[in-house]
C-alpha cells in the first residue's frame, strides 16, 4: 500500500495539472468565442456550443465563457493559472472584481489563502462597492423616464432612463430573449452569410419581450387577439414560392419562405377571391396545430429537437413536409423547433430529413449532417504532457483579516480613479 504522503503529493500535483489544463481550455474558449466559431454549427452562443459539444451545463458554460474572456485583461492571473498555481475556483472569483489596479493583491490573497477566502473577499468588496453607490439611488428614482419619438423612416426611437435595479432586470430579460434569435442575416441563396450585429438582435429581443407580456392576459380579457399578426399570402406562392402576394397586413411584403415558417404553426383563414381580387367567400379560422396535438408533441419532444439545443420555451411546431405542399399534420411529420432553429430551417438553409427508422437528421446548407460530435471530439490530450506543476498553496491555516483586505481593495480602486488619464 502506498504511503499517505506519497498519495497526497500526487493528488496535489495532479490538481496543478488540472489547473493548467483548465487554463488551456479557457484560452481556447476565449479564442473560439472571439472568432465566432460556434456560429457555423447553428448554435446560439459559445455557451450553447459548450453545452452541446462538451456536455457542460448551460449555466456553467456561460460562466466559463465569462471567465475566459475576463482572463484576457488579467495577464498575471492567467499566467498563474497556466503554471498550475491558481485553481479555476479562485480565478473565477478574481475575474468578478479584478482589474489592473488590484490584480497583484488579489493574486496574493489567492496564493496565501483558500478559495473560500477569495470568495468571501470578493463578496464583501462588491458589497462595499454597492454601499458606496446607495446615495445615487434616490436620484435614479427621480430621473427615471421612458420617452419615444418616430424617425423620418417611421422607425421608433425609444429612450429609457431607468434606475440601476430596474435596468438590470430589463437587460436580463433582453439577454434571455436574445438567446433564441437568429445569428445570421437573411441573404439570397449562394451568397455568404453575415452575422446579425448584437445590437440588432437585442432590438428583436425587445419585441420578443413585448410579445411574451401580451401573451399572458395581463391587460385584457382572455380570448382577444392582442398579438395577432395577419399575413396575406397567395396559395400558389405559399405552395411553390412563386411570385405573388405575400405581405403583412398594413405592412411590407415578406419572403415566401418566411410565410412558410409562419404557417407551420398558426391560425389560418381561407379567403377565396375572384380574378379582380374581390372576396367571394371567407372560411372559418382554424389552427394548423390543434391543442391536443400540441400537447402530444410537447410531451414527446420536450423542447427543441435541433441537436445540442436545450431550449424548451418559445417553441414552434414545424412541418417537415409543409402542409401547403401536401404534408400531413400528424406527429410523424412534425417536430418541435425553437424560434432560432425554426428560422434556420426555413430561411437559413438547414434541412430536416426523416430516416428509415423514424429518426431525424438535420443537414446544414453545405450538405453536412449536424451531429453531436465536435471536430476532433474523439481525440483527448494526455494530462501527463502538461507542464509540471503543483496544486499546493501557501495557506497555513491563518485567519484572514477580511475588513483589512476589503479596505486595501477600496483604497486601490480609489487610487486608480484619482490617477489622471495618460499618466502611469
Amino acid at each position: 500500500m502506498r504511503p499517505l504522503d506519497e498519495l497526497a503529493a500526487e493528488i496535489c500535483t495532479l490538481a496543478g495539472h488540472i489547473n493548467a489544463a483548465n487554463h488551456r481550455f479557457l484560452i481556447l474558449v476565449a479564442e473560439f468565442d472571439r472568432r465566432n466559431g460556434w456560429s457555423d454549427s447553428g448554435t446560439q452562443s459559445c455557451a450553447h456550443w459548450l453545452n452541446w459539444q462538451c456536455g457542460i451545463a448551460l449555466g456553467a458554460a456561460r460562466e466559463k465563457v465569462r471567465v475566459a474572456r475576463a482572463l484576457e485583461a488579467l495577464p498575471k492571473v492567467s499566467a498563474a493559472m497556466a503554471s498550475g498555481k491558481l485553481s479555476y475556483s479562485k480565478a473565477r472569483e478574481i475575474t468578478r472584481v479584478g482589474d489592473a489596479s488590484n490584480e497583484d493583491y488579489l493574486l496574493s490573497i489567492a496564493e496565501h489563502g483558500t478559495a473560500a477566502h477569495v470568495e468571501r473577499l470578493v463578496r464583501a468588496y462588491r458589497g462595499c462597492q454597492e454601499a458606496e453607490e446607495l446615495s445615487r439611488e434616490q436620484r435614479q428614482q427621480q430621473s427615471r423616464r421612458v420617452s419615444f419619438r418616430y424617425d423620418d423612416d417611421g422607425s421608433l426611437i425609444l429612450t429609457c432612463h431607468l434606475p440601476a435595479e430596474i435596468g438590470a432586470m430589463v437587460m436580463k430579460a433582453l439577454d434571455v430573449a436574445v438567446e433564441g434569435l437568429p445569428v445570421y442575416q437573411d441573404v439570397p441563396a449562394g451568397t455568404s452569410q453575415e452575422i446579425v450585429p448584437y445590437s440588432q438582435r437585442r432590438a428583436d429581443a425587445l419585441a420578443r419581450v413585448a410579445e411574451s407580456f401580451l401573451a399572458h392576459d395581463v391587460l385584457e380579457s382572455p380570448g382577444t387577439d392582442r398579438q395577432q399578426i395577419v399575413v396575406h399570402v397567395a396559395a400558389e406562392t405559399l405552395r411553390n414560392g412563386t411570385a405573388g402576394r405575400c405581405e403583412i397586413e398594413h405592412g411590407p411584403s415578406i419572403a415566401a419562405e418566411t410565410a412558410h415558417r409562419f404557417c407551420c404553426d398558426a391560425s389560418l383563414i381561407t379567403l377565396v377571391e375572384d380574378q379582380d381580387g374581390e372576396p367571394l367567400n371567407v372560411g372559418r379560422k382554424t389552427r394548423t396545430i390543434s391543442a391536443p396535438l400540441r400537447r402530444l408533441l410537447q410531451s414527446r419532444d420536450k423542447g427543441c429537437r435541433f441537436p445540442g439545443c436545450s431550449n424548451a420555451r418559445y417553441v414552434d411546431m414545424h412541418h417537415i413536409k409543409h402542409w401547403a405542399n401536401g404534408g400531413e399534420t400528424r406527429p410523424s411529420n412534425l417536430v418541435s423547433l425553437c424560434r432560432f432553429h425554426h428560422r434556420a430551417v426555413h430561411e437559413g438553409g438547414f434541412n430536416v430529413e426523416i430516416l428509415d427508422d423514424g429518426a431525424l437528421r438535420f443537414v446544414r446548407p453545405d450538405g453536412a449532417s449536424v451531429d453531436g460530435v465536435g471536430p476532433g471530439g474523439s481525440e483527448r490530450g494526455d494530462w501527463r504532457q502538461l507542464p509540471p506543476a503543483t496544486g499546493q498553496w501557501r495557506y497555513r491555516g491563518d485567519r484572514m483579516d477580511l475588513p483589512l483586505a476589503v479596505d486595501v481593495l477600496i483604497q486601490q480602486a480609489r487610487k486608480a480613479r484619482d490617477v489622471p488619464a495618460g499618466t502611469s
